[in-house]
């Protein structure tokens, strides 16, 4: 089993940051990362990070937000800048198993932003941006 914890939500005024985190431990892990809901909304991909560090982002996020992880201490990171208030939602912690599965272009590979790859979640820490 894989167990996920995330932390660092918080609220917040637009244009500020939050740095969410979420602690890892069970079996290794290879692919990581970060989704978020909104109230009536679907789930969807925020960014994701492979074992090779390989990244991907939603376009909404690009540029604001950076993915990353620390395999050394089992830890995703989310850094969130220039926040807005859309970004409100509760981000969830997803991890797999397995490598990500990805999508290449230019010769470089990216991994997708899919709910169903991933395996294990997080509960989710809850993220308020107002205005």
């Amino acid at each position: 089993q894989v167990q996920l914890v995330e932390s660092g939500g918080g609220s917040v005024q637009a244009g500020g940051s939050l740095r969410l985190s979420c602690a890892a431990s069970g079996y290794s892990i290879y692919c990581m990362g970060w989704f978020r809901q909104a109230p009536g909304k679907e789930r969807e991909g925020v960014a994701a990070i492979d074992s090779d560090g390989s990244t991907s982002y939603a376009d909404s996020v690009k540029g604001r937000f950076t993915i990353s992880r620390d395999n050394a201490k089992n830890t995703l990171y989310l850094q969130m800048n220039t926040l807005k208030p859309e970004d409100t939602a509760m981000y969830y912690c997803a991890a797999d198993r397995l490598g990500c599965n990805t999508y290449c272009t230019g010769g470089y590979c990216y991994p997708l932003l899919q709910v169903a790859d991933f395996g294990y979640w997080g509960q989710g820490t809850q993220v308020t941006v107002s205005s």
